[in-house]
């Protein structure tokens, strides 16, 4: 695989990790037009590793307080566990339809389009609802709330929808608002792509290639990169432009994609 194309596909990894757009179906559908295709698409899930070291560096701060205050802290175990639990559907769901997921899902750039279509409609109309926010601070979620946004989540395992997307989506329809609902993606992502990076690289490990491991690791560091401006920016951005910019650029690429696709193939 050429370096530019490992470059290329780790800058949309790492802008598009965070943001409700859908990193993974923008990574499918990039590399359907390029002709790339990984060993058990693993490039496309590994180099999330990158976007994993993003966000914990720019919260080190906040998690470091996190540990440090569990053994006295009520409020700060109660949060760890709400994105533990927010974690499990997706746990679950992600081991026992991977195979399903990695060998239909991902390959079809048909159904990639169309949900980021869809998806960018619901995010338009979430976005557009009056809704009265309860929650301001994800220190207070609670557990409830927390395994519902976790259930939204799931939707993601659908290339396209957006992980992000989903759970926030969710958080908003469950009284979070815009602010918080972004951040708690940002803690829920943690473990869940831990997890996804964890168990795909056990089944996969054994049909990586040395130039494969070395794609993953040069994408693996444009992803960081890229995914420290998003989570260093992002919750300012939503905080004044809300969702909307995300849902007509999903709109925008899933049509296009859509058009690609009945010319070229």
């Amino acid at each position: 695989m050429p370096s530019w194309q490992v470059i290329v596909l780790g800058l949309i990894e790492g802008l598009t990790e965070f943001i409700p757009v859908s990193s993974t179906g923008h990574l499918l559908l990039v590399g359907h037009f390029l002709g790339f295709k990984s060993p058990g698409r693993t490039f496309e899930v590994l180099i999330q590793l990158g976007a994993i070291l993003a966000i914990l560096s720019v919260y080190s701060a906040k998690l470091i307080r996190l540990l440090f205050d569990v053994p006295h802290d009520d409020r700060t175990r109660r949060f760890i566990l709400a994105v533990l639990l927010a974690f499990l559907p997706a746990a679950v769901i992600g081991a026992g339809a991977h195979k399903f997921i990695k060998s239909v899902l991902f390959e079809s750039p048909w159904l990639i389009c169309t949900t980021l279509i869809v998806g960018g409609i619901i995010l338009l109309a979430v976005d557009k609802m009056r809704l009265e926010p309860r929650y301001f601070d994800v220190m207070d979620y609670p557990l409830p709330l927390a395994f519902i946004i976790g259930l939204f989540q799931c939707a993601a395992m659908i290339p396209g929808v957006s992980r992000s997307g989903a759970s926030i989506v969710g958080a908003l329809l469950m009284g979070a608002d815009k602010r918080s609902a972004t951040e708690f993606s940002f803690f829920l992502a943690m473990p869940t792509m831990v997890g996804a990076f964890t168990y795909d690289l056990y089944k996969n490990w054994g049909s990586l290639a040395a130039d494969d491991v070395r794609a993953i690791t040069l994408g693996f560091v444009v992803a960081f990169a890229a995914g420290v401006v998003v989570v260093r920016y992002l919750l300012d951005f939503v905080s004044r432009h809300g969702f909307a910019p995300f849902a007509w650029w999903r709109i925008a690429i899933g049509g296009m994609g859509l058009g690609a696709l009945a010319v070229l193939g």
